[in-house]
């Protein structure tokens, strides 16, 4: 049965890839840099444990409890459940749960990072080629870290996918997801008070350090040991506990990492089991509303239809959720790096970037839209009217949140002098990357959860056609916002108030420009190829 799933795993693959050539483009340059850094990692593990083994175990398993980590939150946060192999289109087939599961997992390694992180961990045994008595053991520790990776995957992302179908929780879980990104700050200040620490106890000659008396080995030694002894680290650590001749310390760390799995195979397979028997339908209950909503505060026109209907996307559509709490929370995730640096001018950049998301995030509304598109071509909604229709909201609504946010962070960091000059940049990044939207979304469509899905769910090649088509248009944008970028640097570095008035006024004048430039250029295309826009949305997985 596992053989089976992976057979169809890379049938269903080869298929996606003979569908889109840019899939398959993109496909071999993630293979490809994928292989490179893997075989980097290699060869500086063999390096380093032909030098340092214990130093280069520790490091291993720091590097080991991130990449679990990643696994866990990354799926939940960016692209979802990975709906290749969906497990309710198998409900009818009557097959074993156990088979169910053990198939799903194994096939979900078959992905670039499935299959970098097993290469990866398996390549870092040989860190061990000085005592080669350990690589066994190292790669048992390796082989439960990438079960613990895909489990925990599997688990956390299928146990979370019903809360996202009531609006009640999913603002809850983006929250929990973006943790992660808050305790950057954290981590960092708490990194450099261990280091002080250490510093503190060499310096006074209180313990001995290290053999060699090296400080950055003992902060690398104290943070293995810390994260040896979490579900993230602990399979990673047992060739160093092993090493050490602490066969306690290799039971307990065992025991911890069994436990884990075990617990996460048990919240998967119940997780899965309650899906299979009642899937989820979204869309949670409905609400009564009164009068025309947002349809009766837009002019009756095509441009006030297509903008009320994207704003009441924005305010009802969970799957906007997770960029919304993004934006709202970007000035917290700033304010604790910059307070631990005590650099507070780190949150000035939190209204440029705030500006691009938000921009960027109706480079793909006729994906969202779905077969509601057929509307638009069924009407004959004109480019012009569409293209409008949807910038409207963003730019409106978006410019007062990006000015309140610069305000901000304009008064947390006391920089009240380059008002002028942040307000040209984030007005001249809204615009400009509104523009370069309004074009891209009526080239480029890609496969995005369905109206009423959970917002996990991540339909099959939506992820690697999600990264190809942000990277283009985040190229275009930033060479369109070279020139601002430069003089509002120029401005802000300087402190000269013309060339900050000069920034405010090129940022107001270049957004304004490019933003009619790429709306007009955007529904020519869209006049254009409206029919095979809707073949393309109707046509998704």
């Amino acid at each position: 049965m596992v053989a089976h799933f992976l057979r169809l795993k890379l049938t269903l693959l080869g298929n996606t890839l003979r569908r889109s050539i840019w899939q398959t483009i993109g496909l071999c340059f993630a293979l490809l840099y994928a292989l490179f850094a893997v075989g980097g990692l290699v060869i500086a593990a063999i390096i380093g444990g032909g030098m340092d083994p214990l130093l280069t175990g520790h490091v291993i398993t720091l590097a080991g409890a991130i990449t679990v980590l990643c696994w866990w939150i990354v799926p939940v946060f960016v692209f979802g459940v990975d709906q290749t192999l969906d497990p309710q289109r198998f409900t009818t087939f009557a097959i074993p749960h156990r088979a169910l599961i053990s198939g799903l997992a194994v096939a979900g390694l078959v992905s670039v990072p499935g299959v970098a992180t097993a290469l990866a961990a398996s390549g870092s045994a040989l860190a061990w080629w000085r005592a080669p008595w350990l690589i066994p053991v190292a790669l048992l520790g390796a082989a439960l870290g990438v079960v613990a990776c895909v489990v925990g995957s599997r688990a956390v992302t299928t146990a979370l996918a019903p809360l996202l179908e009531s609006r009640r929780y999913r603002e809850v879980v983006a929250v929990v997801a973006i943790v992660p990104l808050v305790l950057i700050g954290p981590a960092i200040g708490w990194a450099s008070e261990e280091i002080g620490a250490v510093s503190k106890e060499a310096s006074g000659g209180a313990v001995t350090v290290t053999a060699d008396g090296s400080l950055f080995t003992a902060v690398l030694a104290r943070f293995g040991e810390l994260a040896a002894w979490t579900p993230f680290g602990a399979p990673w650590s047992l060739p160093v506990a092993v090493h050490e001749g602490a066969w306690g310390v290799v039971a307990a760390r065992l025991a911890i990492t069994v436990g884990t799995i075990a617990v996460l195979w048990l919240i998967w397979t119940r997780s899965l089991a309650k899906a299979l028997v009642t899937p989820s339908v979204g869309g949670g209950k409905g609400v009564r509303s009164k009068g025309l909503g947002w349809f009766g505060r837009f002019p009756a026109t095509p441009v006030g239809a297509v903008a009320a209907r994207c704003t009441t996307y924005w305010i009802r559509d969970p799957r906007y959720a997770a960029g919304i709490s993004v934006i709202f929370l970007m000035p917290v995730i700033l304010w604790l790096p910059a307070r631990s640096s005590d650099n507070l001018e780190l949150l000035l950049l939190a209204g440029p970037v705030v500006a691009w998301v938000l921009a960027f995030s109706v480079s793909n509304d006729v994906g969202y839209d779905y077969t509601a598109f057929a509307l638009h071509v069924a009407t004959g909604t004109t480019g012009r009217a569409d293209r409008w229709g949807r910038a409207l909201p963003v730019l409106v609504f978006g410019t007062v949140l990006v000015v309140l946010i610069a305000l901000l962070t304009l008064a947390l960091s006391g920089r009240w002098d380059l008002t002028a000059p942040l307000l040209g940049i984030c007005l001249g990044t809204l615009g400009l990357t509104l523009g370069v939207s309004s074009v891209v979304s009526a080239r480029l469509v890609y496969p995005v959860p369905k109206p009423g899905e959970s917002p996990l769910k991540s339909p099959q090649g939506a992820a690697m056609a999600t990264m190809l088509a942000q990277f283009l248009a985040m190229i275009v944008v930033m060479l369109l916002a070279l020139p601002l970028l430069g003089i509002g640097i120029w401005a802000m570095a300087s402190g000269n108030l013309v060339v900050g008035v000069v920034t405010l006024v090129i940022g107001l004048a270049e957004g304004a420009v490019l933003l009619v430039v790429g709306i007009r250029m955007g529904a020519r295309t869209f006049d254009r190829r409206a029919p095979e826009l809707l073949q393309q949305v109707q046509a998704f997985p």
